[in-house]
């Protein structure tokens, strides 16, 4: 831990808006009423522009257009719209980086949010916390940019197989872009149930307390960062990590969505 605290005295810490956190505060709130939500989001306007013009893209599929946030909520779900606001708030929160493609990253952290969200549904968890996880897992990545542009070099340089990442950041840092993040998501004030399978991402075996959302994320990242990902991925998954989260193979092999499916904003 020492070695992580210096990292972040070495860094400028994003700043969420008081928004992003109001919407943060109702996640662990099961009073958090649909109005509530739609008047926070309703306070930053081009926010809701963002989630309207999301809310009425090709991907949803809805009957009829979407006006206001009101609109939204009630044709998409409170929860959806909650975590997709908030996953437009970590978009603009971070700087562009020199030596990271911005398009790749997000489409990235896109796929790794929608695969979570997949895993999640098909055992019975929140699929919503597992997007918005998934769709954080690489925001430690844009510290490392900031803190040791080096080492995000190296990092980045191709070719670079599923899981390499975590491999060259536990070598060149000591630690994974998800143990920043969850340092980071504990900063914001996330709940702790985020932090831990942030933590836990790059080697949720380790851990004596299993997090079934740390195992989650572990396989989502993986699938989103194999190329042009078809059913057979499932087949290259750590086995010791599938057994663990008891997942029905031949059904995730059927029902296998591509990772385009879950590109949702640009």
């Amino acid at each position: 831990m020492p070695a992580l605290e210096s990292f972040f005295a070495s860094v400028k810490l994003p700043v969420m808006s008081e928004v992003a956190h109001a919407l943060i505060n109702t996640l662990e709130n099961e009073d958090a009423s649909a109005s509530e939500v739609s008047h926070i989001i309703a306070q930053d306007p081009a926010l809701s522009a963002k989630l309207l013009r999301l809310a009425n893209s090709a991907q949803f599929g809805l009957q009829r257009s979407v006006s206001s946030i009101d609109d939204a909520i009630t044709m998409v779900g409170m929860a959806k719209v909650r975590t997709l606001s908030l996953g437009a708030c970590l978009n603009d929160s971070f700087p562009v980086l020199p030596g990271l493609d911005r398009t790749e990253f997000w489409h990235t952290s896109m796929a790794c949010a929608g695969y979570a969200q997949w895993l999640a549904n098909n055992l019975g968890m929140d699929g919503q916390t597992a997007w918005l996880t998934g769709m954080m897992l690489r925001l430690g990545e844009l510290l490392i940019g900031q803190s040791e542009p080096k080492a995000l070099e190296e990092i980045e340089k191709m070719p670079h197989p599923p899981g390499s990442r975590w491999e060259r950041e536990l070598r060149l840092l000591g630690f994974s872009e998800g143990e920043i993040t969850a340092e980071l998501a504990r900063r914001w004030k996330f709940p702790e149930s985020m932090v831990i399978a942030l933590k836990d991402s790059s080697d949720p075996m380790a851990d004596h307390h299993f997090s079934r959302l740390g195992a989650i994320l572990h396989l989502a990242e993986l699938l989103a960062e194999t190329p042009h990902a078809g059913p057979e991925a499932l087949d290259s998954l750590p086995q010791d990590v599938v057994k663990a989260l008891m997942l029905d193979m031949p059904h995730l092999h059927a029902k296998f969505p591509k990772a385009d499916s879950f590109i949702q904003f640009h």
